[in-house]
């Protein structure tokens, strides 16, 4: 297992962006997170998803696990449209496949598009925000 302690490099985008945070919750058992986690590397994953989510417009996409909880950060242009960008890529290619597919690793009501299983979480603390103010 990597350090998490390490941090996560990442490239610094020319142009502000958007930055959506999501919620949704594992099923827990047997080895259900471990197979879900083996689909999202990006040597076993789907070639189509990262390609649709590239085409609707999201900049970069990120998932964070802890037990069965996950937290996906999309990164966007400031002109991203969530409602338009998302209902564009529930049509592309193996989308629908994909979001069935992941259905059994997901503790979610009922089926759907990507949109209808996370929940859009709302920012509370930002250090730039609270720096500005000073």
């Amino acid at each position: 297992m990597e350090n998490l302690k390490t941090g996560y490099v990442r490239e610094p985008y020319l142009t502000q962006t958007k930055r959506y945070c999501q919620f949704l919750k594992l099923k827990l058992g047997g080895d259900k997170v471990e197979q879900y986690k083996y689909w999202h590397n990006s040597q076993n994953i789907w070639k189509e998803i990262p390609q649709g989510i590239r085409k609707a417009g999201i900049l970069d996409m990120e998932i964070y696990l802890i037990g069965g909880m996950e937290v996906m950060i999309v990164e966007t242009p400031l002109d991203f449209n969530w409602d338009e960008a998302f209902g564009k890529l529930a049509t592309y290619e193996r989308q629908a496949e994909w979001e069935d597919f992941m259905l059994q690793f997901q503790d979610v009501e009922k089926g759907g598009a990507s949109d209808e299983k996370w929940q859009l979480m709302e920012r509370i603390f930002s250090l730039e925000d609270c720096l500005r103010q000073k």
